[in-house]
């Protein structure tokens, strides 16, 4: 009974310590992610964070307003280029994918009337086959 204790506790300690660690990781990854909301742009105040291992993808639903321009921003990793994001309307219809334009790690969006977009993230599997996807949103000043 006591070993069968000892087992539970030792998991729970080391699922907790693996949680405290890839939450640390996506701390780094907003830090380094936030270079990219530069000057003359404001932060939604949220982090869109996932984990993500090989082929996931993690979907974000963000409601943009119109008259605004946005300034979407996703990394993971240490270096710019290893997030792929799509950004999508409420019909699913592909309105902007970063990998056309070779990873770019944020991009600028004029928006004329509101819109309810569902974005998609997922590792560059050329990059990187696990890690933390950081997507920041930002609307122009």
């Amino acid at each position: 009974m006591k070993r069968n204790n000892f087992t539970a506790i030792l998991l729970f300690t080391a699922i907790l310590l693996f949680s405290a660690n890839a939450f640390s990781q996506c701390d780094t990854i907003a830090n380094i992610c936030n270079k990219h909301l530069t000057k003359g742009y404001i932060s939604d105040g949220q982090a869109y964070r996932a984990l993500l291992l090989n082929e996931e993808m993690a979907e974000f639903q963000v409601t943009m307003y119109g008259g605004s321009t946005y300034r979407f921003a996703a990394c993971s990793g240490l270096s710019d280029g290893n997030l792929i994001f799509s950004v999508y309307d409420q019909d699913r219809n592909l309105l902007f994918t970063n990998k056309d334009y070779k990873n770019a790690p944020y991009w600028d969006f004029k928006i004329n009337s509101t819109l309810d977009c569902t974005i998609e993230a997922q590792l560059d599997p050329n990059n990187l086959a696990s890690g933390c996807a950081v997507l920041l949103i930002a609307f122009k000043q």
